[in-house]
């Protein structure tokens, strides 16, 4: 029976997540017993490991805060219960679990990269930082699977289903807010604090062991683009699947027809199930495609490291659909289903392209080099173009994903963008590994720096973190065009539960007219949302990296033999001014995201709230794409001076301080805030579909 062909993929499923922890604590072991190098270079890796974990347990503390008062306000709501609380809770949790395995994995690679590069060996310090950044890749997609199981596996073919999916996924969507915000904050704090202070005033090094800001700079790296990143990508892929099944539980049987092959005859029941379990089974596999592809990347770990990065990202989306291809017969659903998930898969790939176009040393990053030659003016101009460029090819790449996999399903044409989403999602374990390899290997970077190893290591990590500079550019690509294909799904999903709970409540369907006053006040409420979000995370930033300037300024000056380099500095105090200022300056933006949707829906109705929805996803994923490919277009235009790709213009001329300035202001712009606002809209929707049965009668 069909049911029973279900039960087993979805077994399949949760046996692969079983199977993808038990590599990534093989892989976690293997690389604490790797050489960590001399003494020097043990102390330095000691302070960075310190640091990180402990911003992670002091942000943890405000986040627990939040989850048990958040959980209790769910559980005070007859409509969800004690249950639905847990379940948000168990959300959470597996989110700041992951973030957690994954930044420890980090904070050991790091020292022993350095200390492979070292040994002369770049294939070993690439295989050691691709093992670091699997740690996290297969925690991440693991667990957001075991908990998506659970949910399935206890409340399938019951009516608690969709809140208890609604009620983990907010639990997911809200920690993945917070994480990604003050880990933001916190890393580009003490990154842009250490630049301003160590390269422009003091004209020394990047990395320089003098500066006291490099350590809390290296600290930020784990717990903005390791433990932050992580958090996002876990609840991208958790929102999409989320979105995808509540569409298939909300949709009527008669459209629900189109899924299935000519001539499949089933009862309703088993229609609803193979809609539902469809999207978690093919994340399933997606997860097993990225294993096999996490594999292969280390047996080619003697071929340079862009080619390994690159084929690891390239090849498992074309395997997915393969596969997909092939089993799909076993469900009875339609070839269609195929071109939707090939639609995302495919479509991910070409973004991570297209960012790497626009942030890698091609010709838009050439041109913002250049125009350093006549000030950080002409810079950050050509920077700010060439993002605004980006915004309008990749959108359009979005935009033809979502037209063919509308195209491909018909009727069921939102349920088809979500399949989507969950196919650009579905690797998710080898985007995640090559995205948190990039920390690592500037982290090691850095350890060789400030222990004064040979300069040919550094040469190796370099190498190293050039290809990391550009995966993470094509991390936070993929992150924003999964996000705006999540939230279009969302967006379906929240109409068609506000909608079944007026039918139920014999009231007539929400009105999405464009002339609907209440959808066109929500479009603006929408729309000046993600500009709110961004500005308190670049004030942020601003103002603490202004705070870290000055105190490097004092260390410098009061510390005898500091600028000889006769003396310590003082890291400790930068680590704390970075962290107070996360921590502090993270709960505005969260608060808009979880309270915003519940008032606009409860205060104007739900069709202001679809309104609400619409103008912050149109206006927040151009912005986010907007921000993170200019930030990219600055930083690797710096780098491409410092590599000498401007002759007559080296290291501390004034086209590279120019090149600094832009990137310093591109720094917030890629790692806080663009990211930040990419997730405001995936939370809103994931709380607005929790919400929807409450609003729905306003």
């Amino acid at each position: 029976m069909l049911t029973d062909v279900l039960d087993l993929w979805t077994k399949v499923t949760l046996g692969a997540s079983v199977f993808a922890l038990i590599i990534a604590a093989f892989f976690y072991v293997r690389i604490k017993g790797l050489d960590e190098g001399n003494e020097a270079m043990k102390r330095i890796a000691g302070y960075i490991r310190e640091g990180a974990m402990a911003f992670l347990a002091a942000e943890y503390k405000v986040l627990a805060v939040y989850a048990v008062v958040v959980g209790g306000c769910m559980a005070a709501v007859p409509s969800l219960g004690p249950i639905a609380a847990g379940w948000f809770l168990c959300g959470a949790f597996l989110s700041l679990l992951a973030g957690f395995i994954g930044m420890r994995a980090a904070t050991f690679a790091n020292v022993r990269t350095a200390q492979a590069a070292a040994s002369g060996s770049k294939a070993n310090a690439l295989l050691t930082a691709l093992d670091g950044g699997a740690v996290m890749g297969l925690c991440v997609a693991a667990l957001s699977l075991i908990g998506l199981y659970g949910v399935y596996a206890m409340y399938q073919g019951t009516d608690h289903l969709p809140t208890m999916l609604h009620a983990f996924a907010v639990g997911a969507s809200s920690i993945a807010l917070f994480a990604r915000i003050g880990g933001g904050i916190y890393t580009k704090a003490a990154d842009v604090g250490a630049d301003i202070a160590g390269k422009v005033l003091e004209n020394i090094p990047e990395d320089d062991p003098r500066n006291p800001g490099v350590v809390a700079d290296n600290v930020g790296d784990n717990v903005g683009d390791v433990a932050g990143m992580g958090a996002d990508i876990y609840e991208s892929l958790v929102a999409a699947i989320v979105a995808t099944m509540a569409i298939g539980l909300a949709i009527n049987v008669t459209t629900l027809d189109g899924l299935f092959a000519t001539g499949a005859s089933l009862d309703e029941p088993t229609k609803r199930a193979v809609a539902v379990a469809l999207p978690l089974i093919l994340a399933g596999i997606g997860l097993i495609v990225s294993i096999a592809g996490i594999f292969i990347a280390r047996a080619m770990k003697n071929s340079a490291p862009s080619t390994v990065l690159r084929a690891a990202m390239v090849l498992p989306p074309v395997v997915l659909v393969a596969i997909t291809y092939a089993i799909l017969p076993q469900f009875k659903v339609a070839q269609s289903v195929t071109v939707a998930l090939a639609g995302g898969a495919l479509g991910g790939a070409l973004i991570g392209l297209l960012t790497e176009y626009y942030t890698g040393h091609y010709g838009p990053v050439k041109g913002v080099a250049e125009a350093s030659k006549t000030g950080a003016g002409t810079n950050v101009i050509r920077g700010m173009a060439v993002g605004m460029e980006s915004v309008f090819v990749c959108l359009l790449l979005i935009a033809a994903v979502a037209y063919i996999a509308n195209a491909a399903m018909g009727d069921l044409g939102m349920y088809g963008i979500g399949l989507s989403a969950v196919g650009m999602l579905a690797g998710t374990a080898i985007v995640m590994t090559v995205d948190a390899y990039g920390p690592v290997a500037d982290n090691a970077g850095g350890i060789a720096e400030m222990a004064g190893l040979d300069p040919k290591v550094r040469e190796i990590t370099d190498e190293l973190d050039a290809v990391g500079n550009t995966t993470a550019a094509i991390g936070k690509g993929f992150a924003i065009g999964s996000a705006t294909l999540t939230v279009m799904a969302l967006f379906s999903a929240y109409s068609l539960e506000v909608n079944a709970t007026r039918l139920r409540a014999s009231l007539p369907a929400m009105d999405l007219a464009i002339n609907n006053p209440d959808i066109l006040i929500g479009l603006l409420i929408g729309a000046v949302l993600p500009f709110i979000v961004a500005s308190s995370t670049m004030l942020a930033v601003g103002k603490a990296a202004g705070a870290i300037v000055v105190e490097i300024g004092r260390q410098f000056n009061e510390i005898p033999g500091l600028r000889e380099g006769t003396a310590d500095p003082e890291p400790k105090a930068i680590v704390g001014i970075a962290t107070q200022a996360a921590l502090s300056q993270m709960i505005l933006p969260g608060m808009v995201a979880v309270v915003g949707p519940v008032v606009v829906g409860w205060v104007l109705g739900p069709a202001a709230l679809a309104g609400t929805l619409a103008g912050a996803l149109a206006v927040g994923a151009s912005m986010s794409l907007f921000m993170a490919n200019s930030g990219g277009a600055w930083d690797n235009a710096k780098k491409y001076i410092e590599k000498g790709g401007l002759p007559g213009h080296p290291k501390r001329s004034d086209t590279h301080k120019a090149a600094v300035i832009g990137d310093t202001v591109g720094d917030p712009f890629k790692d806080t805030s663009g990211p930040g606002v990419a997730i405001l809209i995936k939370v809103m929707s994931v709380v607005s579909l929790l919400i929807a049965p409450l609003v729905a009668g306003r």
